[in-house]
């Protein structure tokens, strides 16, 4: 029955997406600032309502609610045209999302539990990203993609993402000794969403320059160049500087709400309107003084650590987490849809499925086994580090910043939206049946 809804759903929006043409055609004849009002509100509202329904119908199915929004986003392409004429507003919504995003990854993580586990997750995090890139990049490039395209695209989907990841491993009793691992694979998909948006950065502004990418030898050339690695140490050193001055202020925020609570004032309504500013004001700060926006707010996050400190933040803290889920993500991952349509999707099937496959067998493997090397993380937890690998909101956003920067490179969209509905789709359904596989499981 409830496959049965999901086929209605996809019925009816592309019914919808038929007969834009004529609600959008109508638009443009209004006025100016009318018609651009129009438009967006138009766009914003399929977002929230599709976004809406996809999470209601997943109940009970195989799709995580996020592959649907994704596919839903891709239905109603041609309904969601405007966002791909107004790239500016697409990339600015999917930055300020991002940053929210991580902001709250950083709260996810208990600060005293992440300085446990900060050796593995920062090898696995940071020198795993980089072989995911150098692996992933030369077998791009053998499937027929441009050097620069096939950069790009490494750099994009190199992160990981705990999008459907999370809600499936609270749902599983882990035996304490590998309560660790769990903590890992959380904590790694935080800390590389902003390694992730460095690289790309820094592939982005290679491409910008036509620096020659076409084999492994001269992008490690430019990559590894004194210049580009001044520009990456600069990245990671002021964006932790915003994330401190993102931390400080909530310090300051922190002891004002201390003494309100022992007067017995109470607002977790308003603490969601600071806590939201915080992300947002944390990622101005780190891009004006040229580092990485990411990264500050999930410094600014795990820093902070409000998910595991006084009890009068935690309504504030779960609104958050509500909105984000309900909100944020859905809007995210529908933002697919404006840039990919479905001749596309299904003209790019075939390499969609060996870019992810090549990800998921070749690439994962290698990066888990060769990081950890110096670590004393057990065979079975690589094991199950290599099936924890999903794709989802942070790459979404740096490909959508990337189209508008490379309008012409076709390819990347298409095949990140791919590596992320396989993903999102395979990997968390299979993760229940791996961990009881390795008898990692309480019975």
């Amino acid at each position: 029955m409830n496959y049965l809804k999901l086929i209605a759903l996809f019925v009816f929006a592309a019914g919808v997406n038929w007969q834009s043409h004529e609600i959008l055609s109508f638009m443009d004849s209004l006025i100016a600032t009318e018609a651009v009002l129009a438009q967006t509100l138009w766009c914003l509202s399929l977002m929230l309502g599709f976004g809406w329904a996809c999470s209601k119908l997943s109940a009970g199915t195989v799709f995580p609610s996020f592959t649907l929004q994704l596919l839903i986003g891709i239905v109603l392409h041609d309904a969601l045209l405007p966002l791909s004429i107004q790239l500016v507003l697409a990339v600015v919504v999917c930055t300020a999302l991002a940053a929210v995003i991580l902001k709250s990854g950083g709260d996810e993580i208990d600060r005293a539990e992440f300085l446990a586990i900060a050796w593995p997750t920062l090898l696995i995090a940071v020198v795993g990203y980089g072989i995911t890139f150098f692996v992933m990049f030369p077998l791009l490039m053998a499937l027929g993609i441009s050097g620069p395209q096939a950069a790009l695209l490494s750099a994009i989907i190199g992160s990981t993402d705990p999008a459907a990841l999370i809600p499936t491993l609270k749902r599983l009793m882990f035996k304490h000794v590998y309560q660790r691992v769990v903590n890992v694979s959380v904590a790694e998909s935080a800390l590389n969403d902003a390694v992730g948006a460095i690289f790309t950065a820094a592939i982005a502004q290679m491409v910008l320059a036509r620096v020659e990418l076409n084999s492994v030898e001269s992008l490690s050339g430019q990559l590894f160049s004194p210049l580009n690695l001044l520009n990456l140490g600069q990245q990671f050193l002021f964006g932790c500087v915003a994330g401190l001055a993102g931390w400080l202020l909530m310090q300051v925020y922190d002891k004002f709400r201390q003494r309100e609570h022992m007067r017995g004032i109470s607002h977790p309504a308003f603490d969601f309107a600071f806590l939201l500013f915080i992300p947002l004001a944390t990622f101005l700060l780190a891009q004006m003084l040229h580092g990485n926006g990411f990264l500050a707010a999930f410094v600014a996050g795990l820093l902070a650590n409000f998910n595991h400190k006084h009890d009068h933040f935690h309504a504030g803290l779960q609104h958050m987490e509500t909105h984000i889920e309900s909100l944020a993500k859905p809007l995210i991952f529908m933002m697919v849809g404006p840039f990919v349509s479905l001749s596309m999707l299904a003209d790019t099937a075939l390499s969609g499925l060996l870019v992810s496959l090549m990800f998921i067998f070749i690439a994962r493997p290698l990066a888990v086994f060769s990081s950890l090397l110096l670590t004393n993380i057990t065979l079975k937890e690589k094991l199950f580090l290599c099936v924890v690998r999903e794709t989802g909101v942070i790459p979404v956003v740096l490909a959508v910043i990337t189209v508008a920067q490379f309008p012409t490179m076709t390819m990347l969209m298409p095949l990140t939206a791919w590596v992320v509905i396989w993903t999102l789709t395979l990997l968390p359904a299979i993760t229940p049946w791996w961990a009881s596989k390795l008898n990692m499981l309480n019975k």
